[in-house]
């Protein structure tokens, strides 16, 4: 009786499911809806009267909800026909559905609705709870549901809406989680689905087994890449370090082969969305939190640079730096088991550093993109420059390969057509070109890598430390590999000081004075005066042998050149190896830059003290503007301004006594007194008026300023001054009387400011100034450290 009653309870339900079935087939979408509502009413009231099991018709509701939106021809016309808040008010709950058909139907209905229009990817975006109950599908503990979830999340990051929505939710920190979850054995199976347009462009892929890992990675690249700085920070940093760490395996894996990725079948793999680029940006992002370099102490950087005594640092300063050449021998410096270079020397294998150099280091190296010397914000960079992260090293920018032809005095390159005026890309190196590299070199040519410092992490920690101790943003590293008899640079001079560290064998420098005793300003073109196409007169010259362990120190401006001989030193085969630290002095650590900034703080700390009628009726903006340009105009002439203000060493103390202390306010004296000493008014405006007839900004130089902000001023409209804003046309145009008495105000101007300044009140501003430069630097560093893994 039982058995009977079963059958006709299972026939009776087949012939209902058969003919709600047709029915919902033949359905358009207003009943799939309705249907979907009526049986989501039945799961949330617990009515099961009905024989068709409700988690079935939910199914196939969501299925003809699937297939009319995959038909859509256009999809913003039709969509209007979809009650879309109706559709959206049953969304949450069928994503949290403990069927996992069910959750997984409808993430793939909030993915592929995402997709069909822009709009509805907004509304969607905008659903507070469609997005948690995303991000509750994605700590599901079924694999379906969290795949089927993760492609719903990267159909919405589509949009930016979408993307800064899930971002709000947290979706990134979980879809992280999960990641490192089910990533075990996922680096072993990634590979590169190659592009025609480059390595950087090529395209990761993985086994179809990893399809979930592949699918979640693809979710956090798009994510991280998409992040500002409050939201990378609001990642808690232990996920955040290990997620991390994933990336940099990732990345050793896939950077070997940036010269011979080989198409895989995609018949066995699964293509993601992520290229080589992507991944490179989020590892460079992820990496401007954390410290990549080791750090030296400074007075190990002392030691091991300018020698054992503690008085040898004080003494190059006083007596060298930025005045004359120094040779630093190898028997004054500190070289033991704490020599600052060891570690570098050890990674490159000096026995066989022509091999390591020319082989293991070109193919591991990536592209390092210049950035602006100005640039204060590291994500700003990252927009302009996001598709050339990760790619192959770009000859000029990262590499040069070239000899000196001694009796013209020219250089010639080795991919000469890099230099050609008329070819538009850049010479990306490609497999070959290592090998033509390592062929070059024994036909005499010098292989000269920038960016060291980039690379290296041992080379990261000394030009960390010097920049310290020279109160600068940072300091560069080149490295030079010369084969025995040859020369690579033909005779110039550099717009940055060096310190040359002879590494391997030796080198012979001839080094001569400059004609002008400006000192050269970063970034400006060369200076004819200089005589670099003139004969030098040999008993104007000095003669260096640097042997190895020496450093030479070379001040800027100083025409120098130098070559290897034929003579062959123990274990070196003639060759030489040297890295050149640049010590960069950029403008606004110059002294003049110092001034400005000086003039600058001074102009918002008196306006604090002065009514705002009376500034309103007096030009004393335009008085402050035409003090900044007379300052330039001394700057121009006076090699002082030029010189690098060290008030932000780590050795300097405001201790009256201390010796540094003296030096520089021995500086900013004679330059305060140049300044107040200067009659020169007619000659500033009509200097100004030149530049302004010519369609020249005359505050080019100075316009760093504009970022120079402090809290004072943040917080008061009434220093919102910029000497930018100051009306020139209007001063140069005006009437002779007003020129006498704007005349008569700025020498009164000028004279307060030279009176009431104070050295003491602007170091704290300007060493501001100085970290803000610091940290993109430093941001920029680790980026880049990251990306070279492979070679520390």
């Amino acid at each position: 009786m039982e058995e009977t009653k079963q059958r006709k309870r299972k026939k009776t339900r087949s012939g209902s499911e058969l003919s709600r079935s047709t029915t919902l087939e033949s359905a358009d979408e207003d009943a799939a809806l309705c249907l979907l509502l009526a049986s989501v009413w039945k799961i949330n009231t617990g009515d099961h009267s009905d024989p068709l099991p409700s988690s079935s018709l939910v199914k196939q509701c969501l299925r003809k909800v699937l297939s009319f939106l995959s038909k859509l021809d256009d999809p913003a016309s039709r969509f209007r026909k979809i009650p879309l808040t109706a559709l959206f008010s049953v969304l949450p709950l069928l994503l949290k559905s403990n069927n996992p058909g069910i959750a997984c139907l409808c993430a793939k209905v909030v993915g592929m609705a995402s997709l069909c229009v822009f709009e509805v990817n907004q509304q969607i975006a905008s659903d507070a709870e469609i997005l948690e109950s995303l991000v509750a599908g994605l700590r599901s503990s079924s694999r379906r549901v969290k795949l089927s979830a993760c492609c719903a999340v990267s159909d919405l990051s589509t949009s930016l809406v979408g993307r800064q929505r899930l971002l709000e939710h947290s979706s990134l920190e979980t879809i992280m989680v999960c990641y490192l979850q089910v990533a075990k054995y996922f680096v072993d199976s990634v590979a590169l689905f190659p592009a025609d347009n480059g390595f950087n462009r090529s395209h990761v892929t993985a086994g179809k087994e990893h399809e979930l890992p592949l699918s979640l990675l693809d979710a956090v690249i798009v994510l991280v890449n998409s992040c500002n700085v409050k939201q990378l920070e609001g990642v808690p940093s232990e996920l955040s370090e290990s997620f991390l760490f994933h990336l940099k395996e990732l990345w050793t894996k896939l950077h070997p082969r940036m010269y011979n990725s080989l198409a895989c079948s995609q018949q066995k793999y699964l293509l993601s969305n992520m290229r080589v680029n992507d991944l490179a940006e989020s590892i460079f992002r992820l990496s401007t939190r954390v410290k990549c370099a080791t750090f030296l102490p400074i007075d190990q950087i002392k030691r091991s640079i300018f020698g054992l005594p503690q008085s040898s640092f004080k003494n190059f300063l006083a007596c060298y730096w930025e005045v004359s050449p120094f040779l630093i021998s190898k028997a004054s410096r500190a070289v033991d088991e704490e020599d600052i270079f060891n570690s570098f020397l050890n990674s490159i294998n000096p026995k066989d550093v022509v091999h390591h150099l020319l082989s293991s280091v070109l193919h591991c190296a990536v592209s390092c993109p210049p950035i602006a010397s100005d640039e204060l914000d590291i994500f700003n960079f990252l927009k302009s420059e996001r598709d050339s992260l990760g790619m192959p090293i770009i000859y000029q920018q990262d590499i040069r390969v070239l000899k000196a032809e001694r009796l013209s005095n020219t250089e010639k390159h080795l991919f000469l057509e890099s230099l050609s005026s008329c070819t538009q890309s850049h010479h990306v190196f490609s497999f070959d070109d290592v090998f033509t590299c390592e062929e070059a070199y024994k036909d005499g040519y010098t292989v000269a890598m920038r960016g060291m410092e980039f690379r290296f992490k041992s080379i990261a920690a000394i030009t960390e430390g010097l920049a310290s101790l020279f109160g600068q943003p940072s300091v560069g590293a080149n490295l030079y590999l010369t084969p025995r008899n040859s020369q690579g640079l033909t005779r110039h001079y550099d717009d940055h000081c060096v310190l040359v560290c002879q590494l391997v064998g030796t080198k012979q420098w001839k080094i001569s004075s400059p004609r002008n005793k400006l000192l050269p300003r970063l970034y400006e073109p060369p200076d004819g005066s200089q005589g670099l196409n003139v004969d030098t007169v040999p008993n104007a010259c000095t003669q260096i042998l640097l042997k190895e362990g020496d450093i030479l120190y070379i001040p800027r401006g100083y025409v120098h050149e130098a070559h290897t001989t034929n003579d062959v030193q123990k274990d070196s085969a003639g060759l030489s190896l040297h890295l050149t630290l640049a010590i960069e002095v950029e403008a606004p650590f110059e002294w003049e830059g110092f001034v400005h900034i000086a003039l600058h703080l001074w102009f918002q700390d008196w306006k604090q003290h002065v009514s705002s009628d009376l500034i309103t009726g007096t030009p004393y903006a335009a008085c402050i503007g035409l003090l900044h340009f007379m300052i330039m105009l001394l700057g121009g002439a006076d090699p002082m301004f030029h010189k690098a203000c060290l008030v932000n060493s780590i050795c300097f103390s405001q201790d009256t006594d201390h010796w540094l202390y003296q030096s520089q306010i021995a500086i900013f004296r004679y330059i305060i007194d140049k300044i107040n000493e200067s009659s020169n008014f007619m000659e500033t405006l009509q200097r100004l008026e030149r530049l302004i007839q010519v369609g020249e900004d005359p505050f080019r130089r100075i316009r760093w300023i504009e970022s120079f902000k402090h809290k004072e001023e943040e917080a008061n409209e009434r220093c919102e001054y910029c000497v930018l804003d100051v009306d020139a046309k209007h001063i140069y145009g005006s009437h002779p009387q007003e020129k006498e008495t704007l005349e008569a105000e700025f020498f009164m101007v000028k004279s307060e400011f030279c009176k009431q300044v104070l050295l003491e009140n602007v170091v704290p501003r300007h060493r501001l100034l100085l970290e803000k430069y610091r940290k993109v630097r430093k941001q920029y560093s680790n980026g880049m450290l990251s990306l070279h893994r492979d070679l520390d």
